[in-house]
């Protein structure tokens, strides 16, 4: 006879939860929420289908994230809906990483992109998506939408420095893009 080794009797670990309601609302760029900080950065990162097809593989598969400086751990290799990732920023004891979720996907004949949304323990509140679009004259266009307001007390406190801080980092992506695109 087999024995079951798992103990049914306790519950399995919790997964972080979202920490917004207006979930996938970064689909519709033009209609953000209400009471968040919005932000909206497109940047030119090439030209025609190679460059589209180059710039939605680093984008969706987190290379983007990670020539930025930035370390992503994922459960996957690629991003999916629910797929759980950590994106830290900084150096050493000053590195903060962030827990997110994948809320929706975007891989079309002309449009490649995700959108991940805060978890429980995320300094913000909102989702932010990545999205590259080739255009019908060739141009390849990177594009950051976002909505959040602070989740802590040290966003809070930092007032307007953080959408600062968010639109300096959706220009560092856009300028890393099209770098690894150019590659």
């Amino acid at each position: 006879m087999t024995r079951l080794t798992h103990d049914l009797s306790r519950p399995a670990p919790r997964r972080p939860s979202l920490t917004y309601r207006e979930v996938g609302a970064t689909r519709t760029p033009e209609a953000l929420p209400t009471g968040y900080h919005h932000l909206r950065h497109s940047a030119v990162v090439g030209h025609g289908r190679a460059a589209f097809e180059a710039a939605g593989a680093a984008v969706t598969t987190w290379r983007m994230h990670r020539a930025s400086g930035a370390r992503v751990r994922a459960d996957a290799d690629r991003a999916e809906p629910g797929v759980h990732l950590v994106v830290s920023l900084g150096a050493g004891p000053l590195r903060i990483g962030v827990p997110c979720s994948v809320i929706w996907t975007a891989y079309e004949e002309n449009r490649t992109g995700f959108a991940y949304g805060t978890l429980s323990g995320h300094a913000e509140c909102g989702e932010e998506s990545f999205v590259v679009e080739l255009e019908p004259d060739g141009t390849v266009r990177f594009t950051v939408t976002a909505f959040s307001r602070p989740a802590t007390w040290y966003t809070r406190l930092a007032g307007p420095v953080v959408p600062r801080l968010q639109h300096a980092y959706a220009r560092l992506l856009g300028r890393t893009l099209r770098r690894l695109v150019k590659a």
